[in-house]
């Protein structure tokens, strides 16, 4: 059984989750009309991601006695300036939901809620990549500077990445 303020703390995090889809789908719309298919699926398939995270808290709080809300959600942005700024963009959210999830596992503990602690410690993994991920693409933005033929290039790569993280994913 959660306790009322583990419940609370979860609903935060699911709406957090929610608006997460909502600004790489933003992201998405936003690379596609600039021309940059790569981009596009990339934030396409991290959107998804984002609510199949959002999902799973969901099912949890409701598995274990709580009741998940489906709140109202903040608007994301529709313009990102560069590419560059809307990567920034992206890996510092990223960054806040890596906070926010230690914020949480940070009150488990002091709930002694050691279920969820541990359900939580799947959401601390998966920050750690996030972060890692945004970063490393922050920087290969960095290196190509304004070079058009470096961003198309790198659009490309980003395709691969999608292509392959589909055919990684267990069906």
């Amino acid at each position: 059984m959660l306790s009322k303020k583990i419940e609370k703390a979860l609903n935060e995090q699911i709406k957090i989750e929610a608006e997460s889809s909502q600004v790489y789908l933003s992201m998405a719309c936003w690379a596609e009309i600039q021309g940059f298919e790569g981009v596009a699926q990339f934030m396409y398939a991290h959107s998804d991601e984002e609510r199949m995270h959002m999902l799973k808290l969901v099912k949890f709080v409701n598995e274990r006695g709580g009741h998940a809300k489906v709140s109202e959600l903040a608007a994301p942005p529709i313009e990102f300036g560069s590419f560059k700024d809307m990567f920034q963009t992206l890996f510092d959210h990223e960054v806040f939901v890596s906070k926010s999830i230690n914020d949480l596992v940070h009150i488990t503990l002091e709930e002694r809620d050691y279920a969820t602690h541990n359900f939580l410690q799947w959401y601390v993994s998966e920050q750690i990549e996030e972060e890692a991920l945004a970063r490393n693409i922050l920087d290969k933005i960095n290196l190509i500077g304004d070079d058009k033929g470096g961003l198309y290039l790198f659009d490309n790569d980003v395709k691969q990445i999608v292509a392959q993280g589909v055919a990684d994913t267990p069906q």
